[in-house]
């Protein structure tokens, strides 16, 4: 990175946001880049145990004899595994480190991955895709961590690497699984199966790292560094009487609504409208890769800014153009409001953003991070089912898609507030 790149980047809501990072001399040359890799390939992982399987749920659906009820849980798990198992990430990394964490988090998600196409009822599979799912929900939280720790001034470029290799996972994931799962035979259980390689890979990349940062953060704390301090989440400001918090976490749950109620009902939306089953399915994919070069292009650029504010309106107003396209002319511009949707969806890298810049520490960027991402996943919980519903009782999308559009508002607001150049810790009175 040149010096020219390194001070675009340190402009002041990074420099705010950021620590010292550790010496140099504490740990071995090699744990940069390879943490690099290992952050790519953790956040590949990050969404596959979902969307392998919404790709083969009717076959693995009928296959373990589910019933309608049953089904309808298990889509509403992700979220709730999210929730639940996020909130025990701060106090996990403070006993075991983040790094030690996120590999125990990409370890579970291998075994549940390998369990869970074993399973012979829907409870077994149930509790594999829980295991799996609370791996992900572990490294959801602290990945912003280790880049704060690691990398604190380069928060932006980071999460947008994160971020593009979660939403290359994502799209992956979604578009691979049927057709090699017809190349290797056709059976549920192998598509689903095959993802465990990935993870394993990961857990393979991720045991020597977390080697490596045990040992340096013991070196650390023996030469009175203070780094072991660093990651004291009990050190940590109160997130809950932060405003800055709370925004944060109603603007992760409402854009988290948003891309939960568009990845399970734009391919209805479209084939309600005429569109063909197989186009709409594109349609899909399109909104889901827009996410891949914006995930990396929105961090970055978020980093570089004071305010962030006017990325959240810039988004959503993208999302509100589109939900009024999909409202009048669905099919008549349904490639339009599909790439449209897929620029509103990169709310996510937006906020994981500002968590990262929102914090001064590690301790905080943990506690923000877990308090955000887990209250944000149980607010978006009744999103879906609330769409469903609507549209069940209303014989069409009018009504659903006036609420979609209507839930854009509150979420432009909250992103303003949360974009404010201010840390949690300013906000709850404690001083460098």
């Amino acid at each position: 990175m040149s010096d020219e790149e390194t001070k675009t980047l340190a402009r002041p809501a990074a420099d705010r946001a950021t620590v010292p990072a550790p010496p140099a001399t504490a740990q071995p040359a090699w744990l940069g880049p390879v943490l690099i890799v290992g952050i790519v390939l953790a956040a590949l992982n990050l969404r596959p145990a979902i969307t392998s399987l919404g790709a083969l749920f009717e076959e693995t659906r009928t296959g373990l004899g589910m019933s309608g009820t049953v089904a309808g849980l298990i889509t509403s798990v992700p979220a709730l595994c999210f929730a639940v198992f996020g909130v025990t990430a701060p106090r996990l990394s403070r006993r075991f480190g983040p790094v030690a964490v996120v590999c125990a988090g990409m370890a579970a998600v291998a075994a549940g991955l390998l369990i869970r196409p074993f399973a012979d009822g829907a409870a077994g599979f149930l509790a594999a895709s829980a295991l799996s799912l609370a791996g992900i929900a572990l490294t959801n939280v602290l990945l912003p961590v280790i880049v704060k720790r690691y990398f604190p001034d380069r928060v932006g470029t980071m999460t947008g690497l994160y971020s593009m290799a979660l939403a290359a996972g994502t799209s992956l994931a979604a578009a691979a699984t049927v057709p090699l799962t017809d190349a290797l035979g056709g059976s549920w259980r192998t598509g689903l199966l095959m993802w465990a390689s990935l993870a394993l890979v990961a857990v393979l990349l991720w045991l020597p790292i977390a080697r490596a940062a045990r040992r340096a953060d013991r070196a650390q704390a023996a030469a009175g560094s203070g780094a072991g301090a660093a990651v004291r989440t009990d050190a940590g400001p109160r997130v809950t009487r932060s405003r800055t918090a709370w925004a944060l976490a109603c603007y992760f749950g409402l854009q988290a609504t948003g891309a939960y109620i568009t990845m399970g009902w734009l391919p209805q939306i479209f084939r309600d409208a005429g569109v063909s089953a197989s186009t709409a399915g594109v349609l899909l994919a399109v909104t889901m890769v827009m996410g891949v070069p914006l995930a990396f292009v929105i961090p970055g650029l978020a980093g570089r800014m004071r305010n962030q504010g006017a990325i959240a309106v810039t988004l959503g107003l993208f999302g509100l153009t589109g939900y009024l396209g999909l409202y009048f002319a669905p099919a008549a511009g349904a490639w339009a409001w599909a790439l449209l949707l897929g620029v509103s969806n990169c709310a996510f890298p937006l906020v994981i953003t500002m968590i990262g810049l929102r914090a001064k520490s590690p301790a905080g960027v943990v506690k923000l991070s877990a308090f955000a991402q887990s209250t944000g996943y149980l607010i978006s919980i009744p999103g879906p089912l609330v769409v469903g519903t609507l549209y069940q009782h209303s014989g069409g999308w009018d009504l659903p898609l006036a609420l979609m559009a209507g839930l854009l508002v509150p979420q432009i607001a909250l992103g303003v507030l949360a974009g404010r150049d201010r840390t949690i810790e300013d906000e709850c009175g404690m001083r460098d």
